[in-house]
C-alpha cells in the first residue's frame, strides 16, 4: 500500500530555478510525484499533510566531503576509524565497513537539514579507500546507502608527508610517483591476473571510469598535479578542498573537474592552508566552475554546513550559487544528482522546511524529511 505526504503552499527554493515559487508537493513512497500550484482530489484524504504556509522549502542539504560516522563525536582512538596508518596505500578499504550510524553527529546533521553526505577515509594516505554516499537517517548503514562506492580517496601535499615522513614519504614527488606506480600495477594486474590482489582490484573501477579519484588538494601545485595524473591515466577526478583555488580560478575554469571548497573556518593549521578564504567558492563560481562547499566534518561540525555557505555569501558569493553549492552541485560532485540535490519530480523526497533563510543565524528549521519520512520536527 502506498504512503503519501502532501506539503501545502510552501515557498519552494528548488536549487534549479533562480526564483522561488509557491506550490504543493506530493510525495508517494519516498519520491516526489507531483509539484503543482494546488493538488486536490482523493489523494489529499490519504496523505499526511504539512501546512507549510509561511515556510520555505529547500532540497535536503548535501555534503560532498566529510568523515561523518567514521570520526566519532567523543573522539579518541576508539572513535577513529577514518585512516589506516600502517600503510600509505590502502585502496581496498571501504567506508561502509567503518561508519557508525549511531554516532550523535548524525542526529545533529539531521537537525540542521543535512540529509545526504559523502563520507569516507581521511587524508593520511596516498590512496585511502572508497567514499560512500549515504542518507543521514537510519540505524543500519546498509539501509542508508545511496551509492556504496562513490569515489576513491587519494591525497596530495602535507598530510601524507606528515604521516609517513619516517617511513616512505618525504616529498611531493614521491606521492605522485606512488600513485602512478599503483595505477600501472593495476593495469598490468588486469591484463595478467593470476591471483587476487585486493589493492589492485579496488583500483580497476577507477581505471574504468566507474568512479573518480577524490583528490585531497590544498595548494595550487597539488591541484595541478592531481589533474596531470588524472589526464595521464584518463580517469575521472574531483578536486576537494581547493584552498588556493581562487588563485588559479581562470585555469580551473578551463578544466572539466568539479570543485569542493573547505573547510574554511579556523586557523591555518598547516602551511598549505595559509591562503584559505571564504571568498574562494564565490570567486570560483564567478569564473564558471562547478563549486560545492564542504565542512570536512568533524573539522567543522556537520550542522554548520549552511553557516559555511553563509560566510561565503558574506565574502561575495551569490546566494543562489551558495545554495547550489550545498545542494545540486554537491550532489553532482558525488555522482548522485539523479536522486538528490534539487526539488524535482522523480527525485528522492528529501526536504528542509525553514522559517526564514538557511543563511541567517536566526532561522528555524521546522522539519527535515528524508525519503518522505519526517526525521526531525521542531516541537517548541
Amino acid at each position: 500500500m502506498s504512503t503519501y505526504l502532501l506539503i501545502k503552499q510552501a515557498d519552494i527554493y528548488d536549487a534549479v530555478q533562480d526564483d522561488p515559487y509557491v506550490a504543493d508537493i506530493l510525495v508517494k513512497d519516498g519520491k516526489i510525484e507531483r509539484i503543482e500550484e494546488i493538488i486536490e482530489g482523493r489523494v489529499v484524504n490519504e496523505a499526511r499533510i504539512i501546512d507549510a504556509d509561511g515556510l520555505r522549502i529547500y532540497p535536503g542539504f548535501v555534503e560532498a566531503h566529510c568523515h561523518l560516522g567514521l570520526d566519532g563525536y567523543t573522539g579518541g582512538f576508539a572513535q577513529e576509524d577514518f585512516n589506516e596508518l600502517n600503510d600509505c596505500i590502502t585502496p581496498q578499504l571501504s567506508a561502509v565497513d567503518g561508519i557508525n550510524p549511531m554516532d550523535p553527529t548524525f542526529a545533529m546533521a539531521r537537525q540542521a537539514g543535512v540529509t545526504c553526505v559523502a563520507t569516507g577515509p581521511g587524508s593520511s594516505n596516498v590512496l585511502g579507500g572508497t567514499f560512500a554516499v549515504i542518507k543521514t537517517a537510519g540505524c543500519r548503514v546498509d539501509d542508508m546507502i545511496v551509492k556504496e562506492k562513490a569515489a576513491m580517496k587519494c591525497a596530495f601535499g602535507e598530510n601524507p608527508k606528515n604521516c609517513y615522513r619516517e617511513k616512505s614519504i618525504y616529498c611531493r614527488m614521491t606521492i605522485a610517483a606512488k600513485l602512478r606506480e599503483m595505477f600501472y600495477q593495476a593495469i598490468d594486474y588486469e591484463k595478467n591476473k593470476t591471483a587476487y590482489d585486493a589493492k589492485l582490484e579496488a583500483l580497476l573501477p577507477v581505471l574504468h571510469k566507474q568512479m573518480p579519484l577524490k583528490a585531497h588538494v590544498h595548494r595550487a601545485d597539488d591541484i595541478f598535479t592531481a589533474i596531470r595524473v588524472a589526464k595521464e591515466f584518463d580517469i575521472g577526478l574531483t578536486l576537494d578542498h581547493c584552498t588556493e583555488g581562487h588563485l588559479i580560478a581562470e585555469e580551473l575554469a578551463k578544466e572539466p573537474y568539479s570543485l569542493a571548497v573547505g573547510p574554511s573556518f579556523g586557523h591555518a593549521t598547516k602551511k598549505e592552508l595559509e591562503n584559505k578564504s571564504f571568498a574562494t567558492p564565490g570567486i570560483l563560481a564567478d569564473a564558471g566552475c562547478q563549486v560545492s562547499i564542504i565542512t570536512d566534518s568533524p573539522v567543522v561540525q556537520e550542522q554548520y554546513l549552511t553557516l559555511c555557505a553563509a560566510m561565503a555569501i558574506r565574502s561575495g558569493m551569490k546566494e543562489q550559487d551558495a545554495l547550489r553549492a550545498i545542494t545540486i552541485n554537491a550532489a553532482r560532485h558525488i555522482g548522485v544528482s539523479d536522486r538528490v540535490g534539487s526539488i524535482e519530480v522523480g527525485k528522492d523526497a528529501d526536504f528542509v522546511l525553514i522559517k526564514g533563510s538557511p543563511f541567517v543565524y536566526e532561522n528555524e528549521i521546522r522539519y527535515t524529511i528524508i525519503d518522505g519520512q519526517i526525521v526531525y520536527e521542531r516541537t517548541e
